[in-house]
């Protein structure tokens, strides 16, 4: 891990940059592709240790280490598949967190709801709640196991009084846990011992509470998938409903108290335009719009530095940018001459902080960072540069992206980030078109992209588009993406590779469109509606047969996803709008790749894409892994498919194409 000292460049109004006029050498695809060394950094709250969790060959642990030399203090690691999910600082010297398992199917640790708690120098490490404890399925030889509960639990607040007690969220595990009703739960995390301290008034349950740590709101949907947020008053086991979704038409959700205790922030959507701010006083019950942004809706709140509270609010359009509430709040203050110092192109933020305030961890990423933590002493003035996640790869090595705005061919306003090779003339460049998978809610963000720089690093300019449909721009924009695949959204995708062409920064034969999960049905759609506009396609773990989404996979098995799909995807026209029944219209080659265990889009939508490709005499490659999931998890296999996409493009709009 990297250390050095970063002088705290205030006064001084400098800017930090780094400026090579050397030629780059690109970074090989294992260094892109290979673990960082950690994912997250927490301090304690006496600043003493720093907590972080560090991906191993198989699974992730957590490690404490002391901060004033940086050496190991304790650590936890239970072994293959297990992985540390979250944690928190519940006491000066006790960490508490929740664990995931790597299931067969899915390309991230799912939650196993058991929560975990150890001491700094690792020891006392204890399962607080879970289905293992007692049963002889031991996760590290130093744990001590409690009575066995078959129950999920999560964190919902790590203020730890002097009482030892924290906020956990319970609820029981059942057929379908999708159904069971949430409890808040005050535990005492030496004993183990929970007090209910609020009953959820919804299904699938969320709490948000205020800056003394006590349950406040409660959100939650039942199979509908229609969201409910209610109110509660301080020491009342009333609720009161705030919005219903199913009578309202709009989403309205918790994103934290104000310092005073009084007025909490709400996320707001609108008929028209992007979510706002609300402010809720909770005295009055009262709301109104307290901050809103003309193209994006709110990222996420700003807390505090205390963690208790949020003074503000993050917009992505598409750079992150901090708007606060009260310019003159001393953390807000702080943070915009923090963000000074750094420079517009770096944003920071505060991941986690002291109780006194002396000491904070700050955050800072970009395109061409994949993110730097940084100790910043209040007191010193300084900010030391403590690690980061991909210290072999040098910002030189990586390429800018730029945004673009393009007009949809029915006057719709769509956002594009374009990142262009280093050192190569934005002219007749070859193209790869990069939808995002989702497709509903979801969008691409400007910031670090994996798969991104490692085309971008071999030549290829990548166009990714927020089609209508994605998240972020407002409800009237994603529902215009509603039962629109292959539809309208296809169109978007089409309208802005013309737009690259007419810019001249691409190079008219030498296109590809390629993407994951729906971006894989857009790749393959996109061929065949287009046959002349792109010189090849690649789907992974994609879907091609919209009438299988019924049938197959996670999403029918519950009633919520049932719905899900008759909402967003619709049963009219699925045929003529799936590529497995449209491949004779395909002119191009095609490389498919998918997980025999995916349990999203599962292995026969690309099995059977593969068959309808072959029948129509279609050139296609696949690559299938039977122990993979939604996504490649194995380092290995990511290997060997961005190895087998490189020479794809290569030969198809690369050097080899030319």
């Amino acid at each position: 891990m990297k250390r050095f000292f970063l002088p705290f460049l205030l006064l001084m109004g400098m800017v930090l940059s780094v400026t090579s006029f050397a030629e780059v050498t690109p970074p090989s695809v294992p260094d892109f592709l290979k673990n960082e060394p950690f994912t997250r950094i927490e301090i304690s709250p006496t600043g003493k240790y720093l907590a972080a969790i560090a991906p191993m060959e198989s699974g992730s642990a957590l490690f404490i280490l002391e901060r004033e030399t940086m050496q190991r203090s304790g650590y936890f690691y239970a072994g293959e598949r297990i992985h540390v999910v979250d944690f928190a600082w519940v006491s000066d010297d006790q960490v508490m967190f929740a664990v995931g398992e790597q299931f067969v199917g899915y390309d991230a640790p799912s939650l196993t709801g058991e929560l975990y708690i150890t001491r700094a120098d690792g020891t006392g490490q204890e399962l607080l709640i879970g289905f293992r404890a007692n049963d002889g399925q031991e996760l590290g030889s130093k744990v001590n196991q409690r009575k066995r509960e078959l129950v999920f639990a999560s964190m919902i607040d790590n203020v730890a009084s002097d009482d030892h007690r924290v906020l956990v969220a319970i609820s029981p595990i059942k057929n379908s846990s999708m159904d069971s009703y949430t409890t808040a739960e005050r535990m005492d995390i030496r004993s183990g011992r929970r007090v209910v301290e609020a009953r959820a008034p919804v299904r699938r349950a969320q709490f948000g509470t205020d800056p003394q740590g006590r349950v406040r709101f409660a959100q939650g949907a039942g199979g509908d998938n229609m969201l409910k947020l209610y109110y509660r008053e301080v020491d009342s086991e009333d609720w009161i409903l705030i919005n219903d979704q199913a009578a309202t038409d709009h989403v309205v959700s918790f994103m934290g108290f104000a310092p005073d205790g009084v007025n909490a922030y709400l996320r707001a959507s609108r008929d028209n335009g992007p979510d706002v701010v609300e402010v809720f006083d909770t005295k009055a019950r009262s709301r109104e719009i307290a901050m809103q942004h003309d193209r994006v809706s709110p990222d996420g709140p700003i807390q505090a530095i205390d963690g208790h509270s949020v003074i503000g609010m993050w917009f992505r359009d598409p750079q992150p940018t901090a708007r606060y509430f009260d310019d003159q709040h001393p953390d807000a203050r702080l943070l915009r001459s923090l963000q000074a110092s750094f420079g517009d192109t770096l944003p920071v933020s505060i991941s986690s902080a002291t109780s006194d305030g002396r000491f904070a961890l700050l955050f800072a990423s970009s395109p061409t960072n994949p993110g730097d933590y940084f100790l910043f002493d209040r007191e010193a003035k300084k900010a030391q540069l403590i690690g980061s996640r991909r210290e072999w790869i040098q910002p030189d090595q990586l390429a800018d992206m730029r945004v673009a705005e393009i007009t949809a061919r029915d006057g719709l306003k769509l956002q594009a980030l374009l990142t262009l090779p280093i050192g190569r003339e934005a002219k007749a460049l070859p193209v790869v078109i990069n939808p995002h998978g989702g497709p509903f809610g979801v969008r691409d963000d400007w910031g670090y992209n994996t798969e991104v720089q490692i085309l971008a690093s071999r030549g290829y300019a990548v166009l990714q588009i927020n089609f209508r449909g994605s998240g972020g721009f407002g409800k009237d924009f994603e529902h215009a993406g509603y039962r629109q695949w292959g539809r309208a959204m296809q169109d978007d995708l089409t309208d802005a590779t013309h737009w690259l062409i007419e810019q001249g920064i691409a190079d008219a034969k030498r296109i590809c469109i390629a993407g994951g999960s729906y971006g894989g049905y857009a790749a393959l759609m996109g061929v065949a509606k287009e046959p002349d506009l792109y010189r090849c396609a690649i789907g992974y773990v994609g879907v091609y047969d919209l009438a299988m989404m019924y049938s197959n996979g996670d999403i029918p098995q519950s009633y919520s996803g049932k719905n899900y799909l008759t909402m967003a995807l619709g049963k009219d026209g699925l045929a003529e709008m799936s590529p497995v029944n449209v491949a004779d219209r395909i002119k191009v080659p095609v490389l498919l790749a998918a997980g025999g265990a995916d349990e999203r889009a599962p292995v026969e939508h690309t099995e059977a894409m593969e068959r309808a490709l072959k029948a129509a005499g279609v050139p296609v490659d696949t690559l299938i892994y039977r122990d993979e999931g939604h996504g490649f998890f194995k380092y290995e296999h990511r290997l060997e498919y961005y190895t087998k996409v490189l020479d794809f493009l290569d030969k198809h709009i690369g050097q080899s194409a030319k």
